[in-house]
């Protein structure tokens, strides 16, 4: 299998990028040198867009997973759509609306693992309505918790990336936030997405994407807080204002 390289894991701002075909898969899936375009994983939907080949054609792009291993993101084409040939060269645009909304909601579920500690059991970013599933008993109050959700957003902490090693993680375990599910490994190297100056308010593994500061999020709200089992909460985390 070709390497490649996966831009977003560096520059989640990088809507556009030029690429050359390396693979077509028998299933229709296409296979980049270098993609923009972020695939399915942790809860984060995978983006959508369109490729431009050199004529200005487009291929629809419906959908990005990952192949047998994270590190093979496959472009799922939306049927109909023209076959690539391997070697040449496109550009990427993904779907930059959808994507920062993604960004945004990603950013507000990192911060509600800060504001609730408790492990987490689950969870699904989407573009309007996310949720986070905690391993907890407590009640509380869903405009206490978006209260503290605002401070933090308000604070306008920085939020950045860090490579560590394996062995630093397993040196650091509470850095795993997830009571179920564990960081990906065999690449050398954990990303984690920290907020704050010297990672003050968070640090945690994550491969997604996210803004740059927390006031990029907006406003956002705990909607419901919904009882799923005896030992389980879930929280959906919605954009606007708390309903009155």
């Amino acid at each position: 299998m070709s390497s490649m390289t996966a831009l977003f894991l560096e520059d989640a701002y990088l809507s556009t990028a030029e690429a050359h075909v390396t693979g077509v898969r028998e299933d229709g899936g296409i296979l980049l040198d270098q993609t923009c375009f972020y695939a399915t994983s942790g809860g984060q939907p995978g983006d959508t867009g369109f490729l431009e080949r050199e004529n200005g054609d487009r291929i629809q792009i419906a959908g990005t997973v990952t192949g047998e291993t994270k590190a093979e993101i496959i472009l799922v084409p939306a049927p109909g759509q023209a076959v690539p040939a391997v070697g040449e060269k496109l550009v990427q645009h993904i779907d930059w609306d959808r994507r920062y909304r993604l960004m945004r909601m990603h950013t507000a579920c990192h911060l509600l693992s800060v504001v609730c500690p408790y492990p987490i059991t689950g969870a699904a970013v989407s573009e309007t309505d996310s949720r986070i599933d905690f391993d907890m008993t407590d009640t509380i109050d869903k405009a206490e918790i978006t209260a503290k959700l605002m401070e933090l957003v308000n604070a306008n902490h920085p939020v950045h990336r860090k490579w560590i090693s394996e062995e630093d993680l397993n040196a650091n375990p509470e850095l795993v936030k997830s009571k179920n599910v564990r960081p990906p490994r065999g690449q050398g190297q954990i990303r984690l997405v920290c907020i704050g100056e010297d990672s003050s308010v968070d640090s945690q593994p994550c491969g997604g994407t996210h803004v740059g500061e927390t006031a990029e999020v907006g406003e956002i709200h705990i909607g419901k807080i919904e009882k799923k089992g005896k030992e389980n909460r879930r929280f959906r985390i919605r954009f606007g204002p708390l309903p009155a």
